[in-house]
């Protein structure tokens, strides 16, 4: 056990109260919506600037993540979800406080693909195990579908008069590289469609081939004005366009930065904020469109994780780093927002590792507890696997730190952040990629003498999970102990349950179907080594999980159990993870505990 002050502190880092960056209503920007776990659990709350009133919107047992407001600031949408399964409906409440009701009745609970709110009609995306349905709901008329597909599809933008939308698809067979379809809103057809490129109502189309994806990042928020700020990876990496669709011109952005970036709207039109990761690190940059000028914000060294434009031209971001906790501030600055409460402790600062892999360098980040090495180490790889480890606020990084664990976080192949092909690397063969670029940084920092060969933990959530059991069983002699939060544990049982858009980026990642292509899927699959499994594992599992269900889970620890390896299992009544702060402190506390009584720091 820790002492009472180790734990207090990484606790206190849980428990104090967080709040998320303002959205703002577009036509009354003193009205915001934020989302905080100032009550215990992730809600939603809104904000008049003008009054400094705050009021709770949403108020369930599992919590509320996803919200946004409508243009006139009179309304608040939020997806109802049952207890973390993804899977509901949206509905709305007045600003001011009244009625939840459902928003449009006639659209029925799925797993949502896309809201675009108008001031005259919404468009709502919805996905099931049939595929997607796209529906045109306008104002005191009838909602209709207006595009229905076996694929994967999505509402992506809509333009600020409302004449045009554009949706995304991937009718040539791979979800991961979407293509944009652009249609005139007011020529689209009573009944359903499926809005083929040679509809009278598909105005343009737009896919840059196998491999190379495009995402709508959002019209200009100028009346009359139909450029789109879109996303593209034609060089390797994520860079911007502007699509004129009044021209049907399109204007590359070539912006002398290294990483991937991505942008919005300043709210006159003249510029773009552009965000820049690189190197588990980001940054902001005002970008103007007439000159070309890149202006870079002053901003702390560390991590970004949203930033938006107000009407007066200031800059909002929420901001952290490896030690310093989360804050809302502004570009200048001053801070924007703040949840009541004490500041959370501190937590540890991050040093960059550069280890050479199999398929190129390997990008790591370490920490170090007191004292001299080699330490016992906690391999905590992210999820995704389309995600990355960088230097931001982790209070569960600190909590393995406080414990006395050195942390180490790899950026392996499949991660995002170090270009397309980078990400794109474990196609075919995903886990197995991963696991050799975590073994090559292993190995480096063994060698440094930073970590001790024999104390190593192998520990993730989501496709994190999924890489501790496998590693587990494909790399018995790396590992001592292994905690695996909601994983994948069998893969051909997951395929089965997973929600339709998991199963359609599964095809594209194996190549096939578990019918067309057994042997890659049996290949990745823990499963399959569950016999050469040695080190305990804990496995946390959420019982209404769609992204990593629980029977393939119960699969594979009845395989433990069968072959009487030592194992335990944690489980909790919500989805993929939980909102709820008490019950993610259970599940670090549990997850400390077996460290602790398995590998001693």
């Amino acid at each position: 056990m820790l002492p009472d002050d180790v734990t207090a502190r990484w606790q206190a880092r849980f428990r104090a109260p967080r709040v998320s960056l303002p959205d703002w209503a577009e036509d009354a920007p003193q009205r915001c919506l934020f989302a905080s776990d100032v009550s215990g659990v992730v809600e939603q709350y809104t904000w008049d600037r003008d009054t400094g009133e705050q009021r709770q919107v949403t108020d369930r047992p599992n919590g509320t993540l996803a919200a946004t407001l409508s243009p006139d600031g009179e309304t608040v949408w939020w997806f109802a979800d049952t207890d973390g399964d993804e899977f509901g409906v949206w509905r709305t409440q007045p600003f001011a406080g009244g009625e939840d009701v459902v928003a449009v009745p006639e659209v029925a609970a799925a797993y949502p693909a896309g809201l675009e709110i108008g001031r005259t009609l919404v468009v709502i995306g919805r996905s099931t195990d049939d595929g997607s349905e796209l529906w045109l709901a306008p104002r005191g008329g009838a909602p209709r579908v207006f595009y229905r597909t076996p694929d994967t599809a999505s509402v992506d933008a809509l333009s600020r008069d409302e004449d045009r939308l554009v949706l995304s698809h991937s009718e040539h067979g791979d979800p991961r590289y979407p293509a944009l379809r652009v249609l005139d809103v007011a020529r689209i057809p009573e009944g359903h469609s499926q809005a083929e490129p040679d509809s009278p109502w598909v105005v343009a189309e737009k896919w840059d081939g196998a491999e190379l994806g495009l995402h709508a990042l959002g019209f200009s928020p100028v009346p009359g004005d139909l450029r789109l700020l879109v996303g593209h990876e034609r060089r390797g990496r994520e860079e911007l366009l502007v699509w004129d669709l009044a021209t049907g011109t399109e204007t590359e952005l070539v912006l002398d930065l290294p990483g991937d970036v991505t942008a919005g709207w300043y709210p006159d039109g003249s510029a773009l904020l552009v965000g820049h990761d690189h190197a588990a690190r980001s940054e902001l940059y005002r970008y103007e469109l007439a000159s070309g000028e890149l202006t870079q914000l002053d901003t702390p060294p560390g991590v970004v994780r949203g930033a938006t434009a107000r009407p007066d031209g200031t800059v909002e971001l929420a901001w952290s780093s490896s030690e310093r906790p989360p804050v809302i501030r502004r570009a200048d600055g001053p801070v924007v927002l703040a949840a009541p409460g004490d500041e959370p402790p501190a937590g540890y600062p991050v040093e960059d590792r550069w280890v050479p892999g199999p398929g190129g360098d390997v990008h790591a980040l370490l920490v170090r507890p007191a004292g001299e090495g080699p330490f016992a180490t906690a391999f905590l790889v992210h999820g995704g696997p389309e995600a990355a480890d960088d230097d931001s606020y982790r209070a569960r990084r600190a909590a393995y730190v406080d414990a006395g664990y050195a942390v180490v976080h790899v950026n392996y192949r499949g991660s995002s952040g170090y270009g397309s092909a980078w990400r794109d690397a474990l196609t075919g063969r995903p886990g197995l990629t991963e696991l050799e670029d975590v073994a090559a940084v292993q190995d480096a920092l063994v060698a440094e003498g930073v970590v001790d060969p024999a104390r190593c933990i192998l520990s993730g959530g989501s496709w994190g999970g999924f890489l501790t059991l496998l590693g587990l069983g494909t790399q018995p002699d790396r590992w001592a102990a292994g905690i695996a939060e909601v994983p994948v544990a069998d893969y051909l049982a997951a395929y089965e349950d997973e929600m339709e858009g998991l199963r359609a980026y599964d095809r594209a990642l194996f190549g096939g179907s578990p019918d067309e292509v057994p042997e890659v899927y049996r290949r990745s699959s823990p499963l399959t080594y569950v016999d050469a499994v040695t080190a305990p594992v804990l496995v946390v599992a959420g019982a209404n999980d769609p992204r990593c269900p629980i029977r393939q889970i119960d699969n594979y620890l009845a395989a433990l159990t069968e072959r009487g390896a030592p194992h335990e299992v944690y489980r909790f009544d919500a989805g993929h993870g939980s909102l709820v702060v008490e019950e993610t402190i259970r599940q670090v506390e549990t997850a400390l505990d077996f460290a602790l009584r398995h590998v001693t720091p």
